[in-house]
């Protein structure tokens, strides 16, 4: 493996380390592009478009001081390191509250829960960790590697950074609380796996060697830098476990749930629009013309079916919503869906 040469150092420094000044070129360049990318990131989570979104990740610079940080933990500049994490925390502060400013403008009737691009961004699994290292490596090697750098805009298009504090914004607004921790998780997933990844692939390529014949500044790197980058990571995979098992749950029992509900709406000619579970809530739309079926016969029915210990959310299209909790043979109407 080619080792980087003292140019190459001073060229990536120059690329990731921001500097303090705020009135410096980098530092308004940063806050700028920020700015704009988390109003279109909102902007296109609002509207569910999915290119608009695209657009927010392409000019988002949050992988910026990422990267700085896991160049910065290689040289052991504990100054950059400290520096580029108050960029992280503070460019991510600043879009989720551009989100909340939103979500407070905009504010939908269904609290976003028909929008694609929230749904997709509140349930981190496993794989999103492993898409996110596999990203990390790519956009780390992009860097070292300047004939390859031209990868970067698809690196910046499969890194999903901005776009999940946006939605953790809008969320807030919403009172959503339990979501906007979700997609918080998926964001704090793809920043511990971009430092992961880039603290490796700096080491390999003989970043340190090559700030020394650049003269630049190099502490002596610890071996707990490493484990505590690598327990930050497990630390990450523990929740996006529970994820994948909780949505690995709902998805059979939605697939439980679906025919039992099928057969309850056909006694009163009513059809069934959706069938879901959102963390052990079986959620069901129905839609037809009046008189309704009773819900408390789903309930009774899910309950034969062995789904006692689920509770059910029915709402029906252009009325009211009920909500039948588990071990229970009763109802209640709620104006609006649960969060």
């Amino acid at each position: 493996m080619a080792r980087v040469e003292a140019a190459d150092v001073r060229r990536m420094t120059g690329a990731l380390f921001i500097d303090g000044n705020p009135r410096s070129p980098g530092s308004t360049r940063f806050w700028g592009l920020l700015v704009l990318a988390a109003v279109i990131a909102g902007a296109g989570v609002i509207g569910d478009s999915t290119a608009t979104v695209i657009g927010a990740m392409i000019v988002a610079p949050l992988m910026t001081p990422i990267l700085g940080s896991a160049l910065a933990l290689v040289l052991a500049d504990r100054r950059q390191v400290i520096r580029s994490a108050l960029l992280v925390l503070g460019g991510a502060a600043a879009v989720v509250l551009i989100g909340m400013v939103l979500g407070w403008i905009v504010s939908p009737p269904d609290a976003f829960a028909s929008n694609g691009q929230v749904s997709s961004r509140i349930s981190p699994r496993l794989v999103d960790l492993l898409a996110a290292l596999a990203t990390g490596t790519v956009g780390a090697f992009a860097l070292v590697r300047s004939d390859v750098s031209d990868t970067l805009p698809g690196v910046a298009i499969a890194i999903s950074l901005v776009p999940p504090l946006a939605v953790t914004g809008l969320l807030l607004a919403v009172h959503r609380y339990h979501d906007a921790g979700e997609s918080a998780l998926l964001f704090a997933t793809n920043v511990a796996a971009i430092v992961a990844t880039g603290t490796v692939v700096f080491l390999r390529y003989g970043v340190r060697a090559g700030a020394e014949e650049a003269a630049l500044a190099v502490g002596r790197f610890r071996g707990r830098t490493l484990a505590a980058v690598v327990c930050v990571l497990l630390l990450v995979a523990v929740p996006l476990t529970t994820g994948t098992l909780r949505v690995a749950r709902d998805r059979l029992l939605a697939a439980d749930a679906r025919p039992v509900a099928e057969r309850w709406a056909t006694t009163g000619n009513w059809q069934i629009a959706s069938v879901e579970a959102r963390n052990g809530i079986v959620v069901i739309g129905v839609l037809g013309l009046p008189p309704q079926p009773a819900p408390t016969a789903l309930r009774s029915a899910l309950d034969a079916g062995g789904m006692r210990d689920a509770d059910l959310e029915l709402h029906l299209v252009g009325g009211r919503t009920h909500w039948c909790p588990a071990a229970t043979d009763t109802c209640t109407v709620r104006k609006a869906a649960r969060d």
